[in-house]
């Protein structure tokens, strides 16, 4: 994952957001646990109800319920603009299958933090085979949100 130049990147490139962490030390003591099967469990179903969102088009909601600093790296419009220009082509979703999920406290760019990576086989109506990459990460809150979205 790279760091931005303030819009001087494509559209396309926004959908490749670095994730970035917060100290576990910052996390309440009561949040979702940070690794193991649980943690994968609750950042997969994250991602499943943001995609949801981003599959009815409802981009606007996918950013507002995105990582926090998920949104400290594109704005609102920016987010919009990024993902119709990557989205649209493609049509509608017509299938996903979960690939895999990887736990990770580190990632190129990023921070260390609590990160699971999520790839899906996705069939979209224009592209029959794509693979979706998206990773949540474990907010201050200690909930899981999206913290990057890819589609390749």
């Amino acid at each position: 994952m790279h760091t931005p130049a303030p819009r001087t990147r494509s559209p396309r490139w926004w959908l490749a957001i670095a994730a970035l962490a917060v100290l576990p030390s910052c996390l309440p003591a009561t949040a979702a646990p940070a690794t193991g099967p649980d943690a994968e469990k609750a950042a997969l179903q994250a991602a499943n109800s943001w995609l949801s969102l981003v599959d009815a088009g409802k981009y606007d909601e996918s950013w507002s319920g995105a990582a926090k600093l998920f949104k400290g790296q594109v704005t609102k419009a920016q987010w919009k603009t990024a993902i119709t220009a990557a989205r649209k082509p493609l049509g509608a979703m017509k299938s996903r299958k979960l690939k895999g999920t990887h736990a990770k406290t580190a990632l190129p760019g990023a921070p260390d933090g609590h990160y699971v990576v999520i790839q899906f086989d996705t069939a979209f109506a224009q592209k029959a085979a794509a693979v979706e990459t998206i990773t949540p990460m474990r907010d201050p809150d200690g909930e899981w949100r999206v913290s990057g979205y890819f589609i390749k």
